[in-house]
């Protein structure tokens, strides 16, 4: 392993953990879509309270790891870059909208296309272009002008704020913040009698942590030439998709290894249950929503600075101020789209 370049050990790291959430996501049904539109529309909370089991996992193992030496928090972009609510907030609304458009988020895209429902590459392809695009491309100009992202001084983190203004440790606050998210799940007694999903939802946050301490592990080893990452699949979308068509953007990343990790991952998982299948569209109006949808996404996540799993789990899991308001608003833009396609708009 010491003799393996950086960015394939981070690529491995990225694999691992994007493999496990590929099978949760296929095996579990983890899906942020999902929950919202069944929640809603399904009379059904279990997915959406799988997200407190996730939360809390995460939140406690990220905290944990930092406290005994495992992971540098502080040293996610989440914390390094000062917080924009008005980022958050449209970036998160529009994504939220795109993603109900679609059908589907990055992540949950990747899941079906390993499914094999080719409708769904199209969801990645385009949401991949569209960040980049937004990111370094012709819309890059504008979002820097609207959006302006600025190096900051301090962690830009809850629980790192409270610390420094106490003197008590971060996992001091963040302990409670993890305990009340699966306080929160595990009072619905539904899901309390479906083990297998609090099962894997304990192994997608595991996910997160797992990928946060091996990327600060790299950090450290490498002098910061390796950033420290979690799960997120807006820009590491297209960085993948240029890694894969010309082996630059980069190189081979943590990115590259998350990506092909949650295919590897959600692949295996159909293929246990029985369940892959090729799909395609037949309906030109669905693919045409579904292009739309995956534009705004990229636009949207680029904007935030992270998608419904880069803010609503992974900047969630080191309380970083940006998550809980992003993750608020994709789910209300997700609420308003879902409304759209099954309502109308249109008073009861």
């Amino acid at each position: 392993m010491d003799g393996l370049p950086p960015g394939v050990l981070a690529a491995l790291i990225g694999l691992a953990g994007g493999i496990v959430l590929g099978l949760a996501g296929r095996l579990g049904e983890f899906c942020t879509l999902g929950a919202i539109e069944t929640a809603m529309y399904g009379e059904d909370q279990r997915r959406l309270r799988t997200w407190g089991i996730v939360l809390g996992t995460a939140i406690i193992g990220a905290f944990l790891a930092e406290a005994t030496g495992y992971a540098n928090l502080t040293a996610t972009f989440y914390h390094t870059i000062a917080w924009n609510p008005l980022a958050s907030i449209v970036g998160g609304l529009i994504f939220g909208y795109g993603m109900a458009m679609a059908g589907n988020c990055g992540f949950g895209a990747l899941v079906r296309f390993g499914g094999g429902d080719l409708r769904s590459l199209v969801i990645v392809v385009v949401l991949g272009i569209f960040a980049f695009v937004t990111l370094s491309g012709p819309l890059a100009p504008l979002r820097a002008a609207l959006f302006p992202q600025i190096d900051a001084s301090t962690p830009q983190g809850i629980a790192h704020w409270l610390s420094a203004r106490t003197g008590l440790p971060p996992l001091a606050f963040a302990l409670p913040v993890g305990l009340a998210a699966f306080a929160w799940a595990l009072a619905h007694a539904p899901l309390r009698q479906s083990p297998k999903r609090i099962g894997w939802g304990v192994a997608a946050g595991l996910a997160i942590v797992w990928c946060l301490a091996g990327t600060s592990w790299l950090h450290a080893d490498t002098l910061g030439e390796i950033g420290v990452e979690g799960a997120s699949f807006t820009a590491p979308l297209g960085r993948t998709i240029i890694f894969f068509m010309t082996s630059t953007a980069g190189g081979i990343t943590f990115s590259v290894g998350l990506v092909a990790g949650v295919l590897v991952g959600a692949f295996t998982g159909s293929a246990f249950r029985g369940l892959f299948r090729w799909e395609a569209c037949e309906d030109p109006r669905e693919l045409g929503r579904q292009v739309s949808g995956a534009a705004m996404m990229g636009i949207g996540g680029t904007i935030a600075l992270g998608c419904s799993i880069g803010q609503g789990l992974t900047a969630m899991s080191v309380l970083a101020f940006s998550a809980p308001v992003t993750l608020a608003a994709i789910g209300a833009g997700a609420a308003l789209g879902l409304r759209h396609l099954i309502g109308g708009f249109q008073p009861e």
